[in-house]
């Protein structure tokens, strides 16, 4: 795969692409994924790093940007109205089994170290050893055009290095908090409901101000007195 034929993907993408390698790998009897099924997987509070709240609209969006970059593929399914979604990574890469396993687990956890790497593959392909990890993510990289993944450098005072997917571009600097499990909830919203967020925002403010000028006003009324 090649920079040509497909963009960098968002953290959505990456989410939605990351859940349909790992359902396919896990649950096959329930594979393709339905677009509920898929929504769930993303929203899914276990094994995910950061955990989010995506609505319909949002994975929506995201399955027609893979689709048009033929990363995934809509599965009709016969006597089924309901569509169902499965990855095209097979194609585009031709991963074995445990190559699909870490760059699934990249996806949906990000950053991570060897030792990581290793603990949470173990559900898709088992390794022996944190330098059978080592060994397999040098091996892919050197076998595949276009790097899927970088190691990082060592944040101060940690002993380990970690690995990041490089599906959505070059990693930014990390800080110690970046590797902290996290309990803030990444959220998406239609254009109304965040419109009525903003005019809410905007009512309160409002609110806010008037307070204060009639408190203003008070005490100007106050002031005045004294010299009447």
């Amino acid at each position: 795969m090649d920079n040509e034929t497909y963009p960098l993907l968002t953290a959505v993408d990456a989410r939605v692409l990351g859940c349909l390698l790992e359902k396919a790998a896990t649950t096959p009897d329930a594979y393709p994924l339905t677009l509920n099924s898929l929504l769930l997987a993303c929203n899914q509070k276990s094994n995910r790093q950061p955990v989010v709240e995506y609505d319909e609209e949002t994975v929506l969006e995201s399955i027609d940007d893979l689709r048009k970059a033929k990363l995934v593929f809509r599965v009709d399914v016969a006597g089924s109205r309901v569509a169902k979604y499965r990855h095209n990574i097979d194609e585009h890469l031709g991963l074995d089994k445990a190559g699909k396993a870490l760059l699934t687990v990249l996806l949906l956890r990000g950053a991570q170290t060897l030792g990581e790497l290793r603990t949470r593959c173990e559900r898709m392909h088992s390794f022996a050893t944190t330098d059978e990890v080592e060994a397999t993510l040098k091996e892919i990289a050197e076998d595949i055009d276009r790097p899927m993944w970088t190691k990082l450098p060592r944040l101060p005072g940690k002993k380990e290095e970690r690995y990041q997917h490089l599906f959505s571009g070059e990693p930014t600097p990390a800080t110690e908090s970046d590797t902290a499990d996290s309990e803030a909830v990444i959220s998406t919203s239609s254009p109304l409901s965040s419109r009525d967020a903003r005019i809410q925002e905007l009512e309160t403010t409002v609110e806010t101000l008037q307070a204060e000028l009639d408190e203003l006003k008070a005490a100007f009324e106050e002031f005045q007195k004294q010299f009447q």
